[in-house]
């Protein structure tokens, strides 16, 4: 990918977007790109695909303080830069990949509203001329249809061949008429057996797919183990196809103006 860009991954829960997600990124990495990877799912599994433990890369209660009033309820400090907070809070993953998660939810639920609010200030002011963004939402179609991505210059819609995935997909394609809508939404494919499959999923939503994904046994039996993909079967059909995709996204050609991102809406987490 040659332009600086922000792509994020939606899909079905288990539809398999976040063990893309996180490949995709650490290859784009690879590539001599920086990449943020931004992950706003309260229970992550995006690290898993990245190679680093779950509980790095949230945001701490020290870099966090009461918004103003009648603004957030909580901002970054403002003796903090963005690219200060994520120099200090990103987790640093293989292949150079720095990880940022708006929080889980194995801590007090007080740490994670904060950690939500500054997630979501570090994505809509983060240098997008120096950082390509990467990111991953929670399975289904709430958090992607209140514009949780509005960060993102592409949304990618994973989708495996089956009945409840393909009406999750069908749903969120319908990013593309939202009035915050990306430059493209696009359609993966995963857990792919053969040809029959992609034809299903076209032919049932009405679009070609700018991705295959394979199923791949090698993944499978590195998930067992906690092996992320690149490091469990690097030279498997998955990562291959995972490959093509990032070549496959960064030639899209995009219509329209640019838009300024516009502050993500924060649905907290309450105890």
């Amino acid at each position: 990918m040659s332009r600086t860009s922000s792509v994020a991954f939606v899909g079905k829960g288990g539809a398999g977007k976040s063990t893309i997600a996180g490949t995709f990124a650490r290859l784009l990495a690879r590539s001599g790109a920086s990449v943020l990877a931004v992950d706003s799912d309260p229970m992550p599994g995006m690290p898993y695909a990245l190679g680093i433990p779950i509980e790095e890369g949230v945001i701490p209660n020290d870099v966090v303080v009461a918004g103003p009033e009648n603004g957030a309820r909580w901002i970054l400090d403002p003796a903090l830069d963005v690219a200060t907070v994520i120099d200090r809070c990103a987790a640093v993953g293989p292949d150079g990949v720095r990880y940022l998660q708006f929080g889980n939810l194995r801590g007090h639920i007080s740490t994670l509203q904060r950690s939500q609010h500054a997630w979501s200030q570090v994505v809509r002011e983060v240098d997008t001329g120096t950082w390509h963004l990467v990111g991953d939402l929670p399975g289904g179609t709430r958090q992607a249809m209140s514009g949780w991505a509005k960060y993102a210059d592409t949304v990618l819609v994973v989708v495996e061949p089956t009945t409840k995935s393909l009406h999750s997909a069908r749903r969120l394609l319908n990013l593309s008429t939202a009035s915050w809508a990306p430059r493209a939404v696009s359609l993966v494919a995963n857990k792919v057996v053969d040809d029959s499959d992609v034809r299903l999923i076209e032919e049932r939503l009405g679009i070609e797919v700018v991705g295959v994904v394979p199923r791949d046994a090698g993944v499978l039996a590195g998930d067992r183990v906690a092996l992320a993909p690149l490091d469990a079967a690097p030279r498997g059909g998955f990562v291959a196809a995972v490959q093509d995709l990032v070549d496959r996204v960064g030639g899209l050609q995009y219509g329209g103006a640019e838009s300024p991102v516009e502050e993500s809406p924060v649905e907290e987490v309450r105890g």
